[in-house]
């Protein structure tokens, strides 16, 4: 892995995608004792940071896989980029859908016209679903967070954080499958200048904690977390990045992440999502460790069902 690398990569998908805002709040660096810039992927394509890394993977395949189509499994955003992503490089999706994952993400992802396939609620149906596809299609299969493109892509948000604030000495993260923060990860170690990755995660799906602690990939008995975006796990391919560029990862309750949440919302006037107030409720919950520090914090998606607030 090179710096360059994830910088050819940033260039071939910057027709695809947005350069979202950088904003400051004084109100909540006064709150925080810190100085504080979010990263505003909630401004992205498709309402999220996962349109880098569809973009990413879809551009990195041969015309032949091309003309075959991409197929990925998801209930939430990543299933929306990568239909997106599809629409926009002219190849098709072909998207694995839980019965029970919510209308308006289905009706987006037909929107950028992806072809939903519906499957009964868990991993082994998805993945089931998948293979078929891949044996009938010939599509290529495109893992939502543990595939290199993905994952550089993702990366791609934090490069643009540090080519505008190049002396940031913290910048947070949300962790649910772990594309996000080894992207960012890498990103701090090529372009940041002794920038510390750190990510957020709640007390509820605490795996990737555990797993850094433990050496090997840990899972969840429980998924109760209103973070409905940091359920899943890590994977075989960004955790040795994580293991080896994330400093730490701080876990937070549920009401935490709540207050966080309405704090971005009233302070900010600003759209986030649930699992996107993880990284400033880790920051709130340590604010000495930040005191005075100079963080960045990747606001990672404001795809939000307005009719389920928790506030």
């Amino acid at each position: 892995m090179t710096k360059q690398k994830l910088k050819d990569r940033h260039n071939t998908i910057k027709p695809y995608i947005h350069r979202t805002p950088v904003l400051t709040s004084r109100l909540l660096n006064e709150i925080s004792g810190t100085t504080l810039f979010f990263k505003c992927e909630n401004f992205q394509r498709m309402g999220a940071f996962k349109m880098r890394g569809a973009a990413s993977a879809i551009s990195k395949l041969s015309e032949a896989q091309k003309s075959k189509g991409v197929v990925t499994h998801s209930s939430g955003n990543f299933a929306q980029a990568l239909s997106l992503a599809a629409l926009s490089l002219g190849v098709k999706a072909y998207i694995v859908m839980p019965s029970n994952a919510p209308q308006v993400k289905k009706d987006a992802v037909k929107g950028y016209k992806g072809e939903i396939i519906e499957c009964p609620p868990t991993l082994e149906d998805r993945e089931q679903a998948a293979d078929l596809i891949q044996k009938e299609k010939g599509a290529t299969f495109i893992h939502p967070s543990d595939n290199l493109d993905v994952i550089l892509g993702q990366g791609t948000a934090a490069l643009e954080l540090l080519e505008d604030h190049s002396d940031l000495e913290y910048i947070l993260t949300p962790v649910g499958g772990g594309g996000l923060i080894a992207g960012t990860a890498l990103a701090a170690h090529f372009y940041g200048n002794n920038c510390k990755v750190i990510g957020g995660e709640p007390f509820e799906v605490d795996d990737a904690y555990r797993s850094l602690q433990s050496g090997k990939i840990e899972t969840n008995d429980t998924i109760n977390t209103i973070a409905d975006g940091l359920k899943t796990q890590l994977g075989d391919i960004n955790f040795p990045i994580i293991q080896k560029h994330v400093s730490e990862i701080i876990r937070v309750e549920e009401q935490e992440i709540i207050n966080a949440m309405r704090l971005i919302w009233e302070r900010m006037k600003i759209i986030i999502e649930p699992s996107c107030a993880v990284p400033f409720a880790a920051l709130l919950r340590e604010k000495e460790k930040f005191k005075h520090k100079k963080v960045g914090i990747i606001l990672s998606g404001g795809n939000v069902d307005l009719g389920n607030l928790p506030f």
